[in-house]
């Protein structure tokens, strides 16, 4: 009688050991990410005290006035703009790799970020047919003409991905959403000669991807429509986890699929659009940060990866945009130098790991 007590209570320890562990693992994220924030405010060219950077956080004077407007035009937007680029763009990672059950799957990878150029780029090419002012730092044209010009792209080019990923393997997937990104970056050069020089160079500083260039305005659009997408996402975890065993499965459990799939496809799009639309094209987030999840929490649970997926990708984004405007003595670091450092990693440890690619699923 006592062993099958102790047989049956087994189960519900490693189950409490489990959500303990995950308690201990998140509550480390959090802080993790508040540390990085108050190093992304604190640190840079000119370094300002952890206690100047706290008082003008609350609104206080510091000691000197350029500290103030050092803070508050230029690392704090870099910052909230980091936590929500790398949330929005990592969440879109899980939520593509779920759907199309494949792990190399990825905004960046498909050729979705390329799109969401484009969509922009297209944008940028009507203000300047139409006589537009020149596309400056983006505000001429309007931050949400940009926004809905990058959705729009990515919208189509996820479009195409899931025609294609219905006729297609696992891998010849990939090699569709690669040859995708190859025509929409023929795309871009080809817009590039309707436009002027002024405006070719700016979205060609902007094509480098960086969280720096954003301004308040934008990130009031950003911002407002990256939350809405995240917390769509955090809703769909039940369907997702469902679809996880397969879209007949998940049919008989009484999810719909192509609502489902629909509204992934949906989350995905706004959430890549508004990113890129005023950050670029940021690689390997979105590739990277599921897999560090799965391996960090070890589950395929989308109640646990989802807000993991969400923690990790704003820790990561801070982290690499930290790297980037440390005082370098010599050269410029790039963002997406940082983020495919560890994005490149991770993809090489996949393929590695299955050695077999037709064995690439989830």
């Amino acid at each position: 009688m006592s062993e099958t007590l102790t047989v049956d209570r087994a189960p519900a320890r490693r189950t409490s050991r489990r959500i303990g562990w995950n308690a201990v693992l998140f509550l480390g994220l959090v802080v993790g990410l508040v540390v990085l924030f108050l190093l992304e405010v604190t640190l840079g060219s000119v370094r300002i005290p952890l206690a100047d950077v706290v008082s003008i956080l609350a609104g206080e004077t510091p000691d000197r006035a350029s500290w103030a407007q050092i803070v508050w035009e230029f690392r704090l937007p870099r910052a909230v703009t980091a936590i929500f680029g790398g949330a929005g763009l990592a969440v879109c990672g899980l939520l593509l790799q779920t759907l199309f059950r494949n792990p190399l799957a990825g905004p960046w990878v498909l050729g979705v970020l390329d799109g969401a150029a484009v969509g922009v780029a297209l944008i940028v090419w009507a203000a300047a047919s139409a006589g537009l002012a020149s596309f400056g730092p983006f505000h001429v044209l309007g931050d949400l003409s940009l926004a809905f010009g990058s959705t729009v792209g990515a919208c189509s080019m996820l479009g195409l991905v899931a025609v294609v990923a219905r006729r297609v393997s696992t891998v010849t997937l990939l090699v569709a959403g690669i040859m995708m990104a190859a025509i929409a970056k023929s795309l871009l050069s080809l817009l590039f000669h309707f436009i002027d020089e002024t405006d070719a160079r700016v979205m060609l500083n902007w094509l480098d991807g960086s969280f720096a260039s954003v301004t308040w305005d934008q990130i009031g659009v950003l911002v407002p429509v990256s939350a809405v997408g995240l917390l769509a996402a955090l809703a769909m975890v039940k369907p997702l986890n469902a679809l996880l065993l397969g879209e007949r499965y998940a049919a008989s459990l009484g999810v719909g699929v192509g609502r489902a799939r629909l509204l992934c496809l949906a989350m995905t799009a706004v959430l890549t659009g508004s990113v890129t639309a005023f950050c670029g094209p940021i690689a390997f987030l979105g590739l990277a940060v599921p897999h560090l999840c799965r391996g960090l929490f070890n589950t395929s649970d989308h109640r646990v990866l989802m807000p993991a997926v969400v923690l990790v990708g704003a820790t990561l984004a801070l982290g690499a945009d930290l790297v980037t405007h440390m005082p370098w003595a010599r050269q410029f670091l790039h963002l997406n130098t940082v983020t495919s450092m560890i994005g490149a990693p991770v993809v090489l440890w996949l393929v590695l790991r299955r050695r077999h690619l037709r064995s690439l699923e989830l």
